[in-house]
């Protein structure tokens, strides 16, 4: 009946999503997870801490932590298509979780594959179709919320604390603050558990320290010196790529400018914004509605007009054209995550440079994008911020995937996971760090750290900090560890972790993510490119297009909220 039920109702998910039109009304089916009385007062100090302040239970149903009959449960991996890679269910990882989850809990483990780029349209498909695995995950929030108004999803409150005793890895790992990061203030429901980040670095600037080299400049430490630095990229081309000058892109920026110019637009915004500004227009991770965006933007068409950025940006979305021209040697800067030069091994950015143009050409971090207050500002996610992990109300084995959760989150576990087999896939150091290998066969990890794994990991995480960063800097071969350790260096400087508000539940936000951030792609690979007397008309005609289609209903909601709970504070403790 549940598995019917939910086919019913994801229809209408599907729908309503579709639709976008806001509205999460309608009663849920009558044997759907029932909506919690709400307390009388949520104590706010229980959504924050390590986890000892929660007294919980132990579960009846498992002895010496196994189930007397055997159980299974599917849990949904990502398949990343990667060229080269492994099958992601079916793998030396995949068999070393089954075999311990069999034998330590006595729960069988199945894999299910979903396309990582698609994973919010394949999970939507999967539960109409009454197939999603019993542990489901994503990045998206609102989907998850739109899933839970129409009783799609489990609330696990009662499960993570009835059953806390029984998961002391999962509790010590993610504490309070992770657990319940998503659980709601209004009616104490919690439909989701955040992964927590091991690392939470995020965006750095890279710069061709050869070609700064050759023309006798100093790394820029300003915007005004970065700007400078394109602009002798592009004057002296000839010198730096001869025949090949025509080819020259001195800035390189793909169509996802809110995230590859994010540290350019952070800086434009100002450093002492309050935790309400920040947090009413936070729905939107490139930043598009908060103060100081659209200067950002207009530097960003001022470079793009005076020739200093890659103006093909807009053809290629989703191709390998932009890694190609770094490889080859023909891009002098760009911004991407804080260690994306050294991903790939023998075919990452640096180590085709190195092979293709000499031993001295490679991209290095740089901090340059300074704020009003001189500040490198870095705004990065908080350990929570992670995948969500949620169980779809047609998992019949919740207890067995919270302890396949409480299982990837023992430490034991996760280094096994993300560093594999000694002279397979590391080496250790004579100072105990370790050293990866280049990987071929069964053993080759799909993702960075294995964290389609580690699924409440993001990030490696080893026995103690120094062993982590030292093996961190050695994650990289063929690439120089003392690249990687400045950049993790230059990721750390000014960080600004997220806060959390403690507002899980914005019902303008359910089902219109997917549109709104694509009308905010289109706004900012239009504003960038455009002529710069059209800017301010084409920049106010879209961001106009963009509030209507949702995006102010969001922002009303969420100042609402933000007043219900703290009436007129605008500061977070």
């Amino acid at each position: 009946m549940k598995k019917r039920v939910l086919s019913m109702t994801l229809a209408g998910v599907m729908v309503f999503s579709m639709a976008a039109c806001g509205d999460n009304g309608g009663e849920k089916p009558a044997d759907a997870t029932p909506t919690p009385t709400p307390p009388a007062v949520v104590d706010q100090n229980t959504f924050e801490g390590d986890g000892s302040e929660i007294e919980g239970g132990s579960s009846e149903e498992i002895t010496d932590g196994k189930f007397a009959e055997t159980r299974k449960i599917t849990v949904e991996i990502y398949d990343r298509g990667n060229d080269g890679g492994t099958d992601p269910t079916n793998n030396m990882y995949t068999d070393y979780i089954k075999k311990g989850m069999l034998e330590d809990h006595n729960v069988e483990v199945e894999f299910v594959a979903v396309p990582r780029w698609t994973e919010v349209d394949e999970i939507n498909n999967l539960l109409a179709a009454n197939n999603a695995p019993d542990i489901c995950l994503t990045y998206s929030y609102p989907t998850i919320q739109t899933y839970a108004d129409m009783g799609g999803v489990m609330d696990l409150q009662s499960l993570v604390v009835d059953n806390k005793n029984d998961l002391p890895h999962l509790w010590d790992w993610l504490g309070t603050t992770n657990m319940y990061w998503d659980k709601s203030v209004k009616d104490g429901t919690l439909w989701a558990i955040e992964g927590k980040r091991a690392n939470n670095n995020r965006i750095v600037t890279y710069v061709r320290q050869d070609w700064l080299d050759k023309l006798g400049l100093k790394e820029p430490t300003t915007r005004e010196e970065f700007h400078d630095m394109l602009l002798a990229f592009k004057d002296n081309a000839n010198t730096l790529l001869g025949a090949d000058a025509a080819k020259m892109v001195p800035f390189s920026c793909s169509v996802d400018v809110g995230w590859r110019a994010a540290l350019l637009i952070e800086s434009m915004m100002d450093p002492n914004i309050t935790d309400k500004e920040f947090y009413v227009n936070g729905f939107d991770d490139r930043k598009l509605t908060q103060n100081g965006t659209k200067e950002a933007i207009r530097i960003l068409n001022s470079w793009y007009n005076e020739g200093l950025m890659w103006d093909e940006f807009i053809l290629h979305d989703g191709d390998t054209a932009e890694d190609d021209m770094m490889k080859v040697g023909y891009v002098g800067a760009f911004m991407h995550n804080w260690d994306y030069p050294f991903r790939g091994g023998e075919d990452s950015i640096n180590a085709n440079l190195k092979r293709m143009v000499g031993d001295d050409a490679k991209f290095v971090a740089v901090d340059c994008f300074e704020a009003s207050n001189g500040e490198y500002i870095k705004y990065t996610d908080s350990t929570a911020g992670d995948r969500k992990i949620f169980f779809p109300i047609t998992n019949d084995e919740p207890l067995a995937s919270l302890l396949y959760l409480d299982w990837i989150s023992d430490p034991e576990h996760i280094e096994y996971l993300q560093i594999g087999e000694k002279g397979v896939t590391h080496d250790v150091l004579p100072d105990g760090a370790y050293t990866f290998m280049t990987t071929t066969g069964d053993a080759i990890m799909n993702s960075g750290q294995n964290i389609d794994m580690t699924i409440t990991c993001n990030g490696l995480r080893l026995s103690t900090e120094e062993l982590t960063l030292a093996s961190t800097y050695n994650n990289y071969p063929p690439c120089d560890p003392a690249d990687v350790k400045k950049a993790n260096e230059v990721a750390n400087s000014g960080k600004r972790p997220a806060k959390n508000s403690k507002i899980t539940t914005i019902e303008a936000e359910a089902g219109v993510g997917d549109k709104l951030s694509a009308k905010r792609n289109e706004m900012y690979d239009k504003c960038m490119s455009c002529k710069p007397e059209e800017f301010d008309a084409l920049w106010d005609e879209l961001m106009a297009d963009y509030l209507s289609a949702g995006g102010q209903d969001i922002i009303d909601e969420r100042t609402e909220a933000w007043e219900a709970l703290y009436g007129d504070a605008v500061t977070l403790e």
